[in-house]
């Protein structure tokens, strides 16, 4: 009897020891090769790095803003294209060395979430706005800026800037190339001033124009405030 219950003293000894090395070498191991991966709505000073390096070479000729947008993602494609690699458009691991740059330096959220540095964020945020709002009203400028950060507030949508301003559908500039046009400078202040917490429409989370609008759905949001051409709706 005391044999029988050392022997399964010693077996259960020895599964934990088992488990406990599985678990152990699955936190020492190797990162896998796609984890560190830019993509399309990342952000930050790797991402500008990688613009920097492909537009010496030819690759990319957007401006060097730091914003993994779709001009970024055509110039990957063409860069993977031309030394072999998988033509995804998804700076990862292997296309990242292949550009020069050491994934383990890559410090910056990749996603451009609440960790990426303010001024990735401002710019990101400044494109959006110049985009969707040019030509308003300098409170209409901020007032876009602010829909966006309500909405990364907000259960009903992603709870990043960039994830926000991806997601498929949200807003018509980056269907029709608005987003990839020249920022205008108050568009940069204007994003500085929504990041500080001014939100001219009282925590809108849609805005419209009712001279471009197709959504029948977006006329019954109840109305906020009208801000030059835009109305806010909660």
């Amino acid at each position: 009897m005391k044999r029988t219950r050392k022997f399964c003293l010693g077996v259960a000894i020895i599964f934990i020891l088992n488990i406990s090395i599985i678990l152990l070498a699955r936190d020492i191991s190797p990162v896998s090769a796609d984890a560190v991966a830019f993509r399309q709505g990342s952000s930050g000073d790797t991402v500008r790095e990688i613009q920097t390096k492909l537009k010496q070479w030819g690759y990319y000729s957007g401006s060097v803003d730091g914003i993994y947008g779709s001009e970024t993602v055509s110039a990957v494609k063409a860069f993977q294209k031309k030394n072999g690699l998988t033509a995804d458009g998804i700076a990862g691991n292997t296309t990242l060395a292949a550009i020069g740059i050491d994934p383990a330096t890559t410090a910056e959220s990749i996603y451009g979430g609440g960790s990426g540095s303010q001024s990735s964020q401002i710019n990101l945020l400044a494109r959006l706005i110049s985009a969707e709002a040019r030509g308003e009203p300098y409170q209409g400028q901020v007032a876009v800026g602010a829909v966006v950060l309500n909405r990364v507030k907000h259960p009903s949508f992603p709870n990043t800037m960039s994830g926000v301003i991806y997601q498929p559908g949200a807003f018509s500039c980056l269907d029709d190339g608005q987003f990839n046009e020249p920022v205008a400078d108050s568009a940069y202040t204007a994003a500085r001033d929504a990041l500080n917490g001014w939100d001219p429409t009282g925590g809108a989370i849609y805005y419209f124009n009712p001279a471009t609008a197709t959504s029948k759905w977006i006329w019954s949001r109840p109305l906020l405030l009208v801000i030059g051409n835009h109305r806010f709706c909660s």
